[in-house]
């Protein structure tokens, strides 16, 4: 059992937080609903709780926002007012912070994962929510797709803090594997790959035109891929989560970009996208290492389950 489970004045010292949720509100406000002074209040609440008060409400804010984006037809604008932003820019920089991803693109991707990380496992229950497993629950395409998003986000943030002739200097060691040609003697070239490698395939699955030679210089850097990333990880979701949905990975489709057109089976498609991305996202994080990039993890699908989904976290107090 949780610690929050053990300790008898846990569940009514989490209460008043979870039911403040509608109100606006000062430490000191809650405290005084524990009939404590604010210092007294803090310091009991970060004892059994293992959260401040500000944090933990601030937390379920934001996890009722990302709830309200997926599961309901309410304004970004106004999801932000409700989570205590005085504006739309507040919100998404919180929001990019904590979910690592725009509160647009959420939305659009419907992540029904909204639950961030807690030590105390207290978070957010929705109304029609379940803590049994069920459709809450990822499976191996949520893994996979989710992890291969949130680790190239990352990747492309830290090159964002290159110069120029970082991006572009020479690798000192080229690694050939696959068994195609493809550029990477920089870590532009690595990044650029990765992002192109899905435009090309979602073209291919909705039947698209593109130009194969790729997009100007103008969209190389690393926010222009970001931007790039984010439209094109929206289309691909939807693709294949509906592909998913139908249980149809063993069904095919024709790649009318290939020369001459070939047929592909949906499954097979996403497992080469997958498997060939996580080879170059890995030579991406050692060249940024090189550079002197003091970057997080490894793109471990652990990693992406820990900080972005501990969908597996059932001890769940309702909030109105």
């Amino acid at each position: 059992m949780d610690k929050a489970d053990r300790h008898p004045t846990a569940d009514r010292l989490s209460a008043i937080v979870t039911n403040s949720l509608d109100t606006p509100v000062k430490t000191q406000d809650l405290a005084r609903q524990a009939y404590q002074s604010r210092t007294q209040f803090h310091r009991l609440f970060r004892t059994i709780v293992e959260e401040t008060p500000a944090s933990m409400r601030r937390r379920l804010l934001m996890e009722r926002a990302a709830y309200q984006l997926t599961h309901t037809e309410v304004s970004v604008t106004d999801v932000a007012l409700d989570a205590n932003y005085g504006s739309l820019e507040a919100f998404t920089r919180a929001f990019r912070k904590a979910f690592r991803i725009s509160p647009s693109l959420y939305r659009r991707m419907r992540d029904p994962h909204f639950h961030l990380p807690a030590p105390n496992k207290i978070h957010f229950f929705a109304p029609s929510s379940s803590s049994t497993k069920g459709e809450s629950d990822m499976d191996l395409f949520d893994r996979f797709a989710g992890n291969d998003s949130w680790h190239t986000r990352q990747l492309l943030e830290y090159a964002s803090t290159l110069t120029d002739e970082q991006l572009d200097r020479p690798l000192p060691t080229v690694v050939e594997l696959l068994p195609w040609r493809e550029s990477n003697k920089t870590l532009r070239h690595l990044l650029e790959n990765i992002i192109f490698t899905k435009e090309v395939w979602t073209a291919a699955l909705s039947g698209a035109d593109m130009d194969i030679n790729g997009p100007p210089a103008s969209q190389r850097t690393p926010q222009a891929m970001l931007q790039r990333l984010e439209k094109t990880d929206t289309e691909m979701h939807r693709i294949f989560t509906n592909v998913r949905n139908r249980s149809a990975w063993d069904d095919t489709f024709v790649d009318a970009l290939c020369e001459p057109a070939e047929t592909f089976t949906f499954g097979g498609v996403f497992a080469h996208i997958m498997t060939f991305n996580a080879h170059r996202r890995l030579m991406a994080l050692d060249v940024l290492r090189q550079l002197g990039v003091q970057s997080e993890g490894f793109g471990d699908p652990m990693e992406y389950e820990e900080s972005v989904a501990p969908w597996s976290q059932r001890t769940l107090l309702k909030t109105p």
